[in-house]
């Protein structure tokens, strides 16, 4: 059975409440149990941090057995180099995701550290980014 990891990092665990126009109003574990139903014939693990280093663990723990990583590192993504190395030193493919359309917001939010160290990049389709993400692990 193939496993995926769904890895969120800060303030995503407010999904639901944070900024409703932005990120909408299901939590991620509304969301993530759609997820396991529908793709029940693989395992899903989720997991959030609001810290850096534990979402680095948690990509070295998992980054060398499983077939394939959903990851949203939230503001880390405009300024973690550390995690970019992180992607970079394991071998499970990581798709980056990101719930709103980064380019449409503020100039900061427009460079990814994440994008060249991933397989694929997906933006601004809301929570179906993670279901595309998994789909496009699926189809490697």
């Amino acid at each position: 059975m193939k496993n995926i990891l769904i890895l969120n990092g800060p303030n995503l665990n407010l999904l639901g409440r944070r900024e409703p126009e932005i990120y909408g109003s299901e939590s991620f574990e509304s969301y993530f149990a759609n997820l396991e139903k529908k793709y029940s014939d693989i395992a899903l693990a989720y997991y959030q941090s609001n810290h850096e280093g534990d979402i680095i663990d948690r990509l070295h723990k998992v980054g060398f057995s499983w077939a394939g990583i959903v990851l949203n590192a939230g503001a880390y993504t405009h300024t973690s180099l550390a995690i970019a190395d992180a992607i970079k030193a394991i071998t499970s493919p990581v798709v980056e995701v990101h719930i709103s359309d980064i380019y449409a917001r503020e100039k900061i939010r427009h460079h990814s550290f994440l994008t060249d160290v991933c397989i694929h990049h997906i933006v601004g389709k809301g929570l179906q980014g993670y279901d595309m993400g998994i789909d496009y692990l699926l189809r490697q």
